[in-house]
């Protein structure tokens, strides 16, 4: 199987990697997965693999734009 490339800077990147770079990024700038904060009582945490499945479909979401990114 193929690896893509993509020229990045002086350096070349996998799509993968960068997805995966974008996915940390958007999940820990956004706080994608935790609950939100509450004053006075704790909020429902989700089930793990619940959260485990919305950051895989947060890295697919982040594969498909690197993807289809102008200049590719």
């Amino acid at each position: 199987m193929p690896e893509e490339l993509i020229a990045v800077g002086s350096g070349t990147r996998r799509v993968e990697d960068i997805a995966l770079d974008l996915m940390k990024f958007v999940a820990l700038t956004s706080g994608y997965g935790k609950p939100p904060a509450a004053a006075g009582f704790q909020a429902r945490a989700e089930k793990p693999d619940d959260v485990v499945q919305s950051l895989l479909e947060l890295y697919e979401r982040c594969r498909a734009a690197v993807e289809h990114a102008p200049g590719k």
